[in-house]
């Protein structure tokens, strides 16, 4: 399932973002699915080393993984 996520610019920071990018929601979209595929490569990484150490079998596939790492406690949403 797709999320969305709303943003606010004052006037002065669309304007100064416009000056950095062809559109501002290319920028946004840009950053943010960046910053989560860094985010899913960090944690797959952790799951790994985690299901290593503790000689348990890795899940398949990349979403299982990060699942797979919640599930355990390897990793925590920041909110928590």
């Amino acid at each position: 399932m797709a999320k969305t996520y709303t943003v606010e610019l004052t006037d002065t920071q669309d304007k100064a973002l416009s000056v950095v990018c062809k559109t501002q929601q290319d920028w946004i979209d840009n950053a943010v699915t960046v910053r989560a595929n860094t985010a899913i490569n960090d944690i797959v990484a952790i799951n790994m080393a985690k299901c290593n150490e503790d000689g348990i079998a890795i899940a398949t596939g990349v979403d299982a993984q990060i699942t797979q790492a919640f599930d355990k406690g390897y990793v925590k949403a920041g909110s928590e």
